[in-house]
C-alpha cells in the first residue's frame, strides 16, 4: 500500500522571534490550507494512505474536514504532549508502519527532531518556521505530487533525493544530539527562552550549508565560504574580535555587523572538534537545548549520514 507522513507542527513560527524582530507568523488556518492543498497533490498521484501526528491544533482534522479523496486517512496512535519529543514519536511510527515519505510542515527545529527517527524514509520539508534553512517554501499541491511520485515508485529515491549531512554533538563519548543546519555554543548559562536572536551570546558556531541567500545563524558563514549540505566539508566560526561581516541578516528584518575571530572547514566522517567554554549552553538549528557542566567533556561531528531529502524541481522533471 502506498502510503505517505505528515508531520505538522502547530507551534512552529511562534516563537520569540516575532518579538524582537519581524518574523513571519504562519497561523493555524494557513497550515490547514496548505495541507488540503497536498492532500489534493496526493490523491492525484493514487496515494492510499496518508498517516497524520495527532496535534493539539487539529491540523490533520481540519484539513481533511470538508474534503472528498480516495485515499484513506489515519492517525499515529500516540499521545500529545504539545513538545518536540511528539514529533520524533511520530516519524518513528511512521517509519515502522512503512511510509514511503514523509512531509513535514514546520522550521529547522520541526525537521531536525524528525530526522532523528527518520531513517532512510525520504522527507519533503515545507517552511512555516522562522529563520528557516533546511524546510522550503513550496506550493503545496505541487509538494504532494511530488511527494507522491516518490512514495509509490513512480520515481527513484535515488534520483529523486539529495542525502544531506548533520552535525552530531557528544557529550562524554555519547551521541547527544543532532542539528541539520547550525550547531551553536552560547555564553549563556541557560535554556530560557532557547530561540538564539542575541548573536553577542555567541562563542562559536558550527554549520552544514551557507547558502547567498540563508538567514539566521547559517548567514554567518555564508560571507565567508559558500556551502550547500551536499559538500564533504562543513564549516566551523570563532566569533570574537578580528573579521567584520557587514550586513549579516541574522533573522527577519534584523541586520547586524559579526565578528569572526577565527575560521575553518570541517571534515565529514573527520575527527571531532572540541567544545571547551563553560558555562555554557548547546544551540541546535536556532534553538538552545541543553547546558553543559563544568565536568562534561563535550564534541562536534560532521556526518554524511543525514536525512534524504526529496528536491521537487527534479521528481517532476523525470516522472
Amino acid at each position: 500500500m502506498t502510503s505517505v507522513g505528515i508531520i505538522a507542527n502547530p507551534a512552529a513560527g511562534k516563537d520569540i522571534r516575532r518579538i524582537v524582530s519581524q518574523g513571519r507568523f504562519v497561523p493555524n488556518h494557513e497550515k490547514v490550507n496548505i495541507l488540503k492543498r497536498i492532500l489534493a497533490g496526493l490523491d492525484a498521484m493514487n496515494v492510499e494512505r496518508v498517516i497524520f501526528m495527532p496535534d493539539t491544533g487539529s491540523l490533520g482534522m481540519n484539513a481533511l474536514a470538508g474534503t472528498e479523496l480516495s485515499l484513506n486517512p489515519q492517525f499515529v496512535n500516540m499521545p500529545v504532549f504539545h513538545e518536540e519529543n511528539d514529533s520524533s514519536r511520530a516519524a518513528r511510527a511512521m517509519r515502522e508502519s512503512g511510509v514511503g515519505c514523509i512531509i513535514t510542515l514546520g522550521g529547522d527545529g520541526t525537521n531536525r527532531v524528525v530526522a532523528k527517527e527518520c531513517g532512510d524514509i525520504p522527507i519533503m520539508p515545507i517552511s512555516t518556521g522562522t529563520n528557516n534553512v533546511f524546510p522550503r517554501m513550496m506550493e503545496g499541491t505541487i509538494a504532494g505530487i511530488a511527494a507522491g511520485a516518490v512514495a509509490s515508485g513512480k520515481v527513484n529515491p535515488d534520483e529523486a533525493t539529495t542525502r544531506h549531512t548533520k552535525l552530531e554533538v557528544y557529550l562524554d563519548g555519547d551521541l547527544r544530539d543532532i542539528a541539520l543546519v547550525d550547531l551553536a555554543v552560547s555564553r549563556e548559562r541557560f535554556v530560557g527562552a532557547r530561540a538564539i536572536w542575541d548573536i553577542s551570546t555567541l562563542h562559536e558556531l558550527f554549520l552544514t550549508r551557507a547558502e547567498p541567500t540563508s538567514i539566521g545563524l547559517s548567514a554567518i558563514g555564508a560571507r565567508l565560504k559558500q556551502l550547500s549540505p551536499q559538500e564533504e566539508y562543513g564549516l566551523y566560526i570563532r566569533l570574537g574580535e578580528g573579521q567584520t561581516i557587514e550586513a549579516t541578516p541574522v533573522a527577519p528584518g534584523l541586520v547586524q555587523d559579526v565578528e569572526i575571530s577565527e575560521w575553518k572547514t570541517v571534515e565529514a566522517g573527520g575527527p571531532g572538534v572540541p567544545v571547551d567554554l563553560r558555562p555554557a549552553t548547546i544551540a541546535l538549528d536556532g534553538e538552545r537545548s541543553f547546558s553543559l557542566s563544568q565536568r562534561s567533556e563535550v564534541e562536534v561531528r560532521l556526518s554524511r549520514d543525514g536525512p534524504r531529502v526529496i528536491e521537487p524541481e527534479r521528481v517532476l522533471a523525470i516522472s
